[in-house]
C-alpha cells in the first residue's frame, strides 16, 4: 500500500511493535497470521492517509521462470517485465477494496478464509469481491492493451 523503501519497512515495524503490545488482547482462538496482517494493514493505512498523499500499490508479482536450466531470451525477459509493470499499474489504478482482495489472495497468498479474516468480512464476501476485482481487472488490462502506443516522436 506504501510502496518500496524506508516508508514500509517503518510501517511493518511499527506494526509489529503494535500487535507486541496488543498481544493481551488476541484471542487464542482466532488464527494468528490474518490478525498481524491486519495490524500492519491499518498501520499502513493510517501513514498513508496522514501522509496526505496516494502512494502505488508496489507488490511484485513473483517472476516466473520457465523449468529447466535455459534463462528466457533478453527479448522474453522483456515482454514478461512490460506485462508485469503493466498489470501492476492496473493494479494500482484500482480502489482500495479491489486492491486489497487481490493483494491479499494472489500477492500475500493468503487463503479465502485468511483473507476474509484480515478484511473483517465473510469468506463469501472474499470471493464475490475477487470475482468482481478480477473482471474490473482484466477489463482495465484488455482496454490497456487496446490503446495506441505512444509515439516517439518525429524523426528527421
Amino acid at each position: 500500500m506504501l510502496g518500496a523503501g524506508a516508508e514500509v519497512e517503518e510501517a511493518v515495524q511499527e506494526g509489529f511493535v503494535k500487535a507486541y503490545y496488543a498481544l493481551p488482547r488476541f484471542r487464542q482462538e482466532s488464527p494468528f497470521r490474518p490478525w498481524l496482517l491486519t495490524i500492519v494493514a491499518n498501520e499502513a493505512r493510517n501513514r498513508r492517509k496522514s501522509a496526505g498523499r496516494r502512494t502505488r500499490l508496489a507488490l511484485r508479482a513473483a517472476e516466473d521462470r520457465p523449468s529447466g536450466d535455459a534463462a528466457p531470451s533478453p527479448e522474453v525477459a522483456v515482454l514478461e517485465r512490460e506485462q508485469r509493470e503493466q498489470l501492476m499499474e492496473a493494479v494500482n489504478r484500482m480502489r482500495e477494496e479491489d486492491r486489497l482482495v487481490i493483494g491479499y489472495r494472489y500477492f500475500l497468498g493468503l487463503s479465502e478464509r485468511e483473507t476474509a479474516a484480515t478484511l473483517h468480512v465473510p469468506a463469501g464476501t472474499v470471493k464475490s469481491r475477487l470475482a468482481r476485482a478480477l473482471s474490473r481487472l482484466r477489463t482495465a488490462v484488455e482496454e490497456r492493451e487496446d490503446e495506441p502506443a505512444p509515439e516517439e516522436g518525429n524523426r528527421g
